[in-house]
């Protein structure tokens, strides 16, 4: 999902469960996917927006950049660059 993600934000719930099944051959019930999602937004990666009657999820890439920075540098302090 992250992958589909990265590729383009702002896709429905619809283009992600059509992407999954044409491009991965996941074969998950549009609930799954709904809260895979879900989870993913609690977590802080992944921001939905309503716009009329759609909801779009888009993309955040800070939680996972803080991480990968702790782990490449594990000697920095908490706050430094």
């Amino acid at each position: 999902m992250l992958d589909e993600l990265v590729e383009r934000d702002g896709r429905t719930l619809f283009e992600m469960c059509t992407r999954l099944v044409t491009k991965h051959g996941l074969v998950l019930s549009r609930q799954a996917i709904s809260q895979c999602l879900a989870v993913l937004e609690s977590a802080g990666l992944v921001h939905s927006r309503r716009e009329g009657r759609y909801k779009f999820r888009d993309l955040n890439t800070e939680p996972l950049e803080r991480i990968v920075t702790r782990w490449l540098r594990p000697d920095t302090p908490e706050g430094a660059p």
